[in-house]
């Protein structure tokens, strides 16, 4: 049974995370980054389990480390030079600034896992099937991509492995064959269930102006407190954006304003929102355990 915040009217759940991206992408402070990383990584535990933390890391510290590389590679600029190599100096203020970027995507592709979990085919369909039907089909086929595909090349790799064509063993070329032959048929079969699900939606009707459509969901009186309190913390939030709370000069050198009672303000509005899904779920399942507790 799906309780938490997935449970929540779609309109609740998008508003939600769009706010949250578009804060996280464009929020370059550093308060904003770790508060932006550890809201993440706990919701993804919430969701998904503590065993989750390990794959995540194991995934996203490379890319951390690459950005903190690949930055000062490639920039040059700041007025803390650390060293030269190849006569081009690689400043403090660039490794700096790659480390910030690099947890910035870090969040948001937690953040777009987060989203993938909560925010279901169905849903997307719901919210803009209407005004925008092909964009919503897109948009659903495009959420439910990674996950389908991984199921689906198990099953290619199981069936390939059985008839002694498994690319984890042998050599480099043998490997790559039968990868390449796996990677294949997953390309062959995506275009074919592409095209059965283009047919099965043009069957039923899909995007004509006077279809009509059944929907679960509704817009409560729980979905209304919950946007409302979205709606004011972004507030917050872009108020503080717009007297740019959220970023710090990097180069030529890196100058961060004072912390002052409107930036705690801020920093705390943004804390409070991120957390929201978090503090739902946790609350529901508190709940849940004291009424079984009373059985």
């Amino acid at each position: 049974m799906e309780t938490g915040f997935k449970t929540y009217h779609p309109i609740v759940n998008f508003s939600y995370f769009l706010a949250v991206i578009m804060f996280t992408v464009f929020s370059m402070h550093p308060i904003f980054l770790i508060i932006t990383l550890l809201a993440s990584f706990v919701y993804s535990i919430v969701l998904n389990g503590v065993s989750s933390l390990k794959a995540n890391l194991k995934f996203l510290i490379p890319i951390l480390i690459l950005m903190t590389i690949i930055n000062p590679l490639f920039v040059h600029k700041g007025v803390t030079v650390l060293f030269y190599l190849n006569d081009n100096a690689i400043t403090l203020e660039a490794i700096v600034y790659g480390i910030a970027s690099g947890i910035m995507m870090m969040s948001a592709i937690m953040w777009f896992k987060s989203v993938n979990h909560i925010m279901t085919s169905d849903k997307i369909i719901y919210l803009f099937g209407r005004v925008l039907p092909s964009l919503s089909l897109v948009l659903s086929m495009t959420f439910r991509f990674i996950p389908l595909f991984k199921e689906q090349f198990k099953e290619i790799s199981a069936g390939q492995r059985n008839i002694g064509r498994d690319f984890s063993h042998g050599g480099v070329l043998k490997r790559a064959k039968h990868f390449m032959r796996e990677f294949s048929i997953l390309i062959t079969w995506s275009m074919e269930n592409s095209i059965e699900t283009s047919d099965s939606m043009r069957a039923r009707g899909y995007g004509l102006p006077h279809r009509s459509s059944f929907s679960i969901y509704r817009f409560d009186r729980r979905d209304a407190i919950t946007l409302t309190a979205i709606a004011a913390l972004s507030f917050v939030v872009a108020l503080g954006c717009y007297f740019d709370m959220n970023n710090i000069l990097y180069y030529p050198a890196i100058v961060i304003d004072n912390i002052t009672a409107m930036s705690v303000l801020v920093y705390l509005a943004y804390f409070i929102l991120l957390m929201i899904p978090v503090i739902i779920d946790l609350l529901e399942e508190y709940k849940w355990k004291s009424l079984s507790s009373r059985i």
